[in-house]
């Protein structure tokens, strides 16, 4: 992981996502998702290039279940952004990095 993306889990999740001031987006994966890891670079190079705007960070559903589970994560990856504690978008599978950045711009 790159050293910009955050790593969020059950514990954190309301602090760190839903209570930040910022727009976050998280990329809610799991280590032997095929899909997840081709989607991992894309991740780490929006974590550099939003670095100070956006908070970017993953979260593992394998280890923190109850946050996927409360979110309706039923297919991995799925990347959502949140802005003031609500989710402004969702993409499911792997997204190409100009649908990423564009809605970033939006929400920014």
């Amino acid at each position: 992981m790159a050293g910009n993306v955050l790593e969020f889990d059950d514990t954190n999740f309301q602090s760190e996502v839903l209570d930040s001031g910022q727009p976050v987006l998280v990329d809610f994966w799991a280590p032997w998702c095929g899909p997840c890891k081709m989607l991992a670079p894309t991740i780490d190079e929006l974590a550099d290039e939003y670095d100070g705007r956006v908070r970017i960070g993953k979260m593992n559903t394998d280890e923190s279940p109850q946050t996927a589970t409360s979110h309706g994560i039923s297919a991995i990856p799925t990347v959502m952004l949140f802005k003031g504690g609500e989710v402004v978008e969702r993409f499911v599978g792997v997204t190409p990095k100009d649908k990423f950045a564009s809605a970033l711009d939006s929400h920014l």
